[in-house]
């Protein structure tokens, strides 16, 4: 039997637990990062806290929905035991019917539900979206690494080193939060003060924990470039990462990279690249060596028509 429960009802330290036992936990499903990213999470709790999937609710307009929080990419089922597409259908079929908005991530170990017959709903109102993630192995030495670099990657390292760029390990996050939203981050729509604020708050907690990493470049004697890393169990997640116009000519994001890399090479580790869907960032992604793995969006609208029409309005303004 699964179980629903309120933030109130849940026991963290016994959720915590569960995710650090699960072969597909990750540092999203804590529950000091979902405290986070979504103060008032809820639970789907089975067999004890044996199998768990955190529910993400929001309200707008009056509606109750689920929504995938900023900086959590996947989140979904995790379990101390192996999963399968019936158990995640039968956490899905558990979610709450309240929320008759959902639009989640679930995880690359929940099977691939586009593709997967094992479990079938006749639903038309849900559809899964499949969605690209690209990831690299840390265990072999960093010349074989480096060997399985893009020629323009390789170019854009030479470029750097011309270039005098250097790496600075103590960059305040709020400088690479600027620099992002005076440059990709206008262009950007949902990336607000809101999700500004969350980026905050997440680096401060997690640099308490001890799992924060912020790399800055600097050319000319300021920061052109930085990168924040999140890492948990050997899981090195590239979080956030900011440009500025000169850094688009001097290779210094390919140079904070590779210098992640560098440091991280003959270890057991893996370098998750996470926002793969757009398609500039997957290219540089890949020119890393990378390679890809897929994990499924649910959407389930039952929302009546009239309100489906009034939320694709207020949308389009």
């Amino acid at each position: 039997m699964i179980k629903y429960l309120k933030h109130h009802e849940i026991d963290k330290q016994r959720w915590d637990d569960c995710i650090n036992h699960s072969a597909n936990g990750l540092i999203y499903a804590l529950s000091w990062y979902l405290d986070v990213v979504c103060p008032d999470w809820e639970a789907l709790i089975k067999d004890d806290y044996q199998y768990v999937f955190p529910l993400t609710p929001g309200k707008k307009y009056g509606i109750g929905y689920l929504y995938q929080p900023y900086f959590a990419q996947q989140l979904g089922v995790f379990s101390v035991h192996p999963i399968h597409a019936v158990i995640t259908g039968m956490f899905i079929s558990a979610i709450p019917k309240k929320y008759r908005l959902v639009e989640i991530n679930l995880n690359e170990s929940q099977g691939i539900l586009t593709e997967n017959p094992v479990w079938d709903t006749n639903d038309k109102k849900m559809r899964f979206i499949q969605n690209l993630n690209l990831k690299l192995s840390l265990d072999q030495s960093y010349e074989e690494l480096l060997s399985r670099y893009s020629q323009n990657t390789k170019r854009n390292l030479k470029k750097a080193r011309e270039s005098k760029v250097s790496i600075v390990n103590t960059t305040p996050v709020t400088e690479i939060i600027e620099m992002f939203r005076q440059h990709r981050g206008k262009d950007i729509e949902k990336m607000n003060d809101q999700a500004y604020a969350i980026l905050q708050s997440l680096a401060t907690e997690c640099n308490r924990r001890g799992c924060l990493r912020i790399l800055g470049a600097m050319a000319d004697g300021k920061l052109c470039a930085g990168v924040v890393f999140v890492s948990w169990h050997q899981h090195h997640i590239l979080l956030f990462s900011a440009v500025n116009t000169q850094a688009r000519h001097n290779g210094a994001m390919s140079l904070l990279v590779d210098s992640f890399i560098k440091e991280h090479a003959e270890s057991d580790g893996i370098l998750d690249f996470e926002g793969s869907n757009d398609a500039n960032l997957a290219r540089f992604y890949r020119s890393f060596g990378s390679a890809e793995n897929f994990y499924d969006s649910l959407r389930i609208n039952h929302l009546p028509f009239i309100v489906k029409a009034g939320l694709f309005l207020l949308r389009k303004k």
